[in-house]
């Protein structure tokens, strides 16, 4: 059984995206890295793969603040389709954003599991990793 972990991250900031991508690189649990710049272009992606256990992420790491459409409106479309997605998949929001409404809007938000103000630090990032390879079927 394959314990990688599939990351998704939606995020228009160019500078987090290079960074994070080459630190989840240097995790050996993580597997295949799907990188979008705003949220319709992952719920492209996610509704062409609802079905494709291999090809979704095990978890996404979702700014909130993106042209085109951001992460709350993201989550609204996804909280639509998760009775067709095939694979239990963890949310972070990953934000800039310390304003007080960010965080009780998240609240209210089942699927997400947690708000992390950016930059994730590596021993957060290496935590959250440690906790999906443990629970992945």
């Amino acid at each position: 059984m394959d314990k990688s972990i599939n990351v998704c991250i939606i995020d228009d900031d160019e500078v987090f995206q290079y960074t994070i991508l080459h630190t989840l690189e240097a995790h050996k649990s993580v597997g295949n890295i799907m990188p979008f710049t705003d949220g319709a272009e992952a719920m492209t992606f996610f509704n062409e793969n609802l079905d494709n256990l291999d090809k979704l992420p095990d978890v996404i790491f979702l700014d909130v603040n993106m042209p085109v459409m951001d992460g709350y409106r993201f989550m609204d479309e996804y909280t639509k389709i998760i009775p067709e997605v095939v694979k239990k998949i963890t949310i972070y929001i990953l934000s800039s954003s310390v304003d007080l409404v960010d965080f009780e809007k998240t609240k209210n938000i089942k699927e997400v599991s947690d708000y992390i103000i950016k930059p994730i630090r590596e021993p957060q990032l290496t935590k959250i990793l440690a906790e999906l390879v443990m629970n992945k079927n």
